[in-house]
């Protein structure tokens, strides 16, 4: 694609790169078959090509972003399955981030959307906050239908259709110490997950332990930053990032790590994206290259390990839900259905794996109308596969797919450790009257 940038403006790192992105685009529209937004929508504008076009546009002239191009570029994922699908290797994410930021520092919302977006960013990314927020739902239940009849308010309605009824306790089963230990991991502790399932973190600290593996928790880690951003908060992200890379750095300088492990995809996209994210930055570029080669998704990592498998779990029928930042993020594919396969489950694909199922970071919430729909698509694909339950690798999937599906929704740690010698995940409980399971007597 012809691009027609100034020098001035190619002065600008950020711009300089998303220009080289923008120029490998060859037009050719393979990515709007794989875009859940175009095959839902149908509208040019709503996919990848249609929103560089628009990105061009906007970045080119500097222009004020109106609501129109807004509306289009909100409407994506990050998805990123338009990246895997596309001939000429455009890198589609790095462009659309640098777009929200531009939106961010050049676009005056409407007062509401500035208001419920300043709430998720400051709560989401700490979970003391996370679980008040979670509690206080109840207060907010009775206004949902009114709030979802106010465009303004419909994310606040969306909120509180995702928040638990119940609050479960807060974790805890902590690392301890591994005689003899065959390797030193840190362990992503994350925001969401262990205030809406601190029984993942649980499983992981338990399968890791019992592999042999020292588990740590840096001290001063955080929120990834991948929150802040995807809604265009490139200063909060960026802060984030160096918070972690101390931490991490830390652990590495004093008793050295393996690997950092992540147990919530969306994170792992952006642990490893650390080094493009902090490029820029003299202080922190070597580190945050060093951090993000360190980082693994918890599949990569187990297929490293001596995985004993007791052989007691039945073979269950389980569907496979690969997150999009798991298998177009981060490339990961085979791994957790090997993993699986090996310690007995009988594992299923459902149709269309490659498509989101709506969750996408706070996209079910600002979104939402379009993530219901891609949501319902998705448990429809998932119950076609007639499996007992459905594992997965992301706490946004399990929490959107969750609410238009009444299989178990359980994490690819909680059945590994089960399978291993841990105790059998709670979710399973809900199967176990027609699979006739001694396990949960």
């Amino acid at each position: 694609m012809q691009t027609h940038f100034s020098p001035d403006q190619l002065a600008d790192s950020q711009t300089a790169a998303s220009e080289r992105i923008i120029r490998k685009c060859v037009h050719c529209g393979f990515c709007a078959t794989s875009c859940p937004t175009f095959t839902l929508l149908g509208d040019e504008l709503d996919s990848p090509r249609g929103r560089i076009y628009l990105i061009k546009d906007m970045l080119e002239n500097a222009r004020q972003p109106g609501p129109e191009v807004v509306k289009h570029i909100d409407r994506c994922l990050s998805c990123l399955s338009c990246a895997n699908t596309c001939p000429s290797d455009v890198h589609y994410g790095h462009l659309v981030d640098h777009a929200r930021a531009y939106i961010e520092q050049h676009h005056r919302r409407p007062l509401a959307d500035r208001l419920i977006r300043w709430l998720l960013a400051k709560v989401l990314p700490h979970p003391g906050r996370f679980r008040l927020a979670l509690k206080a739902a109840a207060l907010g239940r009775p206004f949902a239908a009114r709030f979802n009849r106010s465009p303004a308010l419909r994310p606040l309605a969306a909120m509180l259709r995702l928040a638990p009824r119940t609050v479960p306790a807060a974790a805890a089963h902590r690392p301890a110490p591994v005689p003899d230990r065959k390797g030193r991991v840190a362990l992503l502790q994350g925001c969401a997950e262990p205030v809406l399932r601190p029984e993942i973190r649980a499983a992981t600290i338990r399968l890791l332990e019992r592999a042999g593996h020292e588990v740590v928790f840096a001290r001063g880690e955080g929120c990834c930053g991948s929150l802040a951003l995807h809604m265009g908060r490139t200063h909060d992200a960026l802060a984030a990032a160096r918070r972690n890379v101390d931490a991490w750095t830390r652990e590495i300088e004093q008793e050295g790590l393996d690997a950092i492990i992540v147990t919530v995809s969306g994170c792992g996209s952006t642990l490893k994206d650390y080094a493009h994210l902090l490029r820029d930055d003299p202080a922190y570029a070597d580190k945050a290259a060093r951090v993000a080669a360190l980082a693994l998704d918890l599949s990569e990592y187990l297929e490293r390990v001596d995985l004993r498998v007791d052989g007691s779990v039945p073979p269950l029928r389980i569907a496979w839900h690969p997150p999009c930042s798991l298998q177009h993020g981060q490339k990961v594919t085979e791994a957790p259905v090997r993993l699986l396969r090996a310690a007995g489950f009988d594992v299923h694909l459902p149709a269309d794996a490659h498509l989101c199922c709506g969750s996408a970071g706070t996209y079910n919430i600002l979104q939402s109308a379009i993530a219901e729909r891609l949501g319902q698509r998705k448990a429809a694909a998932l119950g076609a596969s007639e499996a007992e339950l459905i594992v997965t690798a992301n706490i946004g999937c399990a929490t959107q797919i969750a609410l238009h599906s009444q299989l178990p929704m359980v994490h690819l740690a909680e059945l590994l450790d089960w399978a291993t010698g841990g105790p059998a995940p709670a979710m399973l409980a809900q199967v176990a009257a027609h699979v006739h399971l001694e396990t949960f007597q």
